[in-house]
């Protein structure tokens, strides 16, 4: 029986109309403040962490410009051992995703970090191109598992409606890593026979130290579950912990995908043939661009890095502004199918313009509409996976599109040197954007992520 001293909370709303917008206000309130605390407390941290491992990840492209005269690496050589990061990565993923479920965020993300890390600084001390695949290989090992493991950690702290904005603003630590790297590892190339170290040498071990040294600030900064959230008031760790805890539910309840059907599923296999084509144009462009640019009119080092750092700035904007555009709408198909298709006619354009300044357009265009996919994209495996089949399901579709990593840069090596120009890479590049675009479209017709 319903106490008397609860009737007016009970009867207020409907003698009081606006007693329920009260209530909403105060809903809406502690939402906002809810999540304003927990984007200033996760997602810069979060954000410099992404920075330093995609810097680590494709810092190789810097290094190309003097390793290879130095090791008397081919370009088809380079391509493989910049390509087999991936393979090692994109067989640990699963299992990766899989150990930090049962082992914690927190611990999980402080062990990657640590290992690849310090691997990555150790890559200083190839002698050639055996020694070369070796250490990109354990670093692709040690690395498996951080994207799909914080898409998984973010889908824990944010809801749905503002899940794309929130892997937005963690993914801009792609474009940012060149903004940043590119000028820092360029500047590092400079540091050329101090100490009787190379200059791509002083490059991966000063830029690869601070992934170790922030994978130790992990272990006492991040924070597993919003329910062990102290920097959170209890109401605040209540409503969180309830919302996220309501749309798993509901997702379980309409979709009901377990851990070994998540490996199977149809739609899990069609994102991630739609992330392996982003991804493939993605690598071939990262991996690759410092050379591109160097070769427009002969570039310092120096002066590469920086203008490197152009196309992605305004990557970095497109993402943030894509994906608000994305949770404002609540749409996801159509912010994920354009951007791919611009990206496509930014490597044609690549390809065809010779001259620095319309040709570092055209990278930039390409940029903006590869790297603008991703706040939209990770948003979609929330609305039908949860639990454990959500990390099996994100690290299969990432592990998936990690091929893209090592597909994009053999292509274009491989057609370089065939060719002696990157008009024909870029071409298929484009090519395989616009089959992303085209599948993306079959997904929407599809309906099988309509709520």
């Amino acid at each position: 029986m319903i106490s008397p001293m609860r009737w007016p909370t009970l009867v207020r709303p409907i003698i009081c109309p606006w007693g329920v917008r009260a209530l909403n206000d105060m809903t809406s309130k502690l939402e906002r403040d809810t999540m304003a605390t927990v984007t200033w407390r996760l997602l810069p941290f979060l954000l410099l962490l992404y920075i330093i491992s995609w810097l680590d990840r494709v810092n190789v492209g810097f290094a190309k410009l003097q390793m290879n005269g130095d090791l008397g690496l081919s370009e088809t050589a380079y391509a493989f051992g910049a390509g087999i990061f991936f393979v090692a990565y994109a067989a640990c993923e699963i299992p990766s995703n899989l150990l930090l479920v049962r082992f914690g965020a927190r611990r999980w993300i402080a062990r990657i970090m640590l290992t690849w890390g310090l691997l990555s600084a150790g890559t200083m001390f190839v002698e050639g191109e055996t020694s070369f695949y070796i250490m990109r290989f354990l670093l692709g090992a040690a690395e498996a598992g951080f994207l799909p493991g914080i898409i998984y950690y973010l889908s824990d702290w944010f809801p749905r409606p503002q899940r794309a904005k929130a892997v937005s603003w963690f993914m801009i630590g792609i474009p940012l890593s060149i903004v940043f790297g590119g000028p820092l590892s360029g500047w590092l190339l400079g540091f050329e026979g101090i100490r009787g170290l190379h200059g791509w040498q002083w490059m991966y071990l000063v830029e690869g130290l601070p992934a170790a040294l922030l994978g130790v600030v992990v272990l006492f900064y991040l924070t597993d579950k919003p329910t062990d959230a102290e920097w959170l008031t209890p109401d605040q760790r209540r409503w969180l912990s309830d919302t996220i805890a309501t749309e798993n539910a509901q997702a379980q309840k309409r979709h009901g995908i377990s851990l070994g059907r998540a490996l199977t599923h149809p739609t899990v296999w069609m994102l991630a043939l739609i992330m392996l084509c982003c991804q493939t144009g993605s690598y071939g462009l990262t991996l690759w661009v410092p050379t591109i640019v160097k070769g427009l009119a002969g570039y310092s080092n120096s002066a590469t890095g920086w203008l490197t750092a152009i196309p992605y700035v305004a990557a970095a904007l497109g993402m943030v502004l894509i994906g608000r555009s994305s949770d404002r709408s609540g749409e996801r198909f159509m912010h994920l199918a354009i951007p791919t298709a611009i990206g496509a006619l930014g490597f044609v354009a690549t390809a065809i313009l010779k001259s620095p300044l319309p040709a570092i357009i055209a990278i930039t265009v390409a940029a903006v509409g590869d790297y603008g996919t991703r706040g939209p994209f990770w948003a979609l495996p929330g609305k039908f996976l949860s639990g454990k089949a959500a990390a099996a399901g994100i690290a299969l579709i990432n592990a998936f599109a990690a091929i893209g990593g090592f597909v994009g840069p053999m292509i274009v090596g491989y057609l370089k040197d065939k060719t002696g120009t990157f008009e024909a890479p870029l071409y298929l590049l484009a090519g395989i954007l616009f089959m992303g675009s085209v599948l993306t479209l079959v997904l929407r017709r599809s309906r099988s992520l309509a709520d």
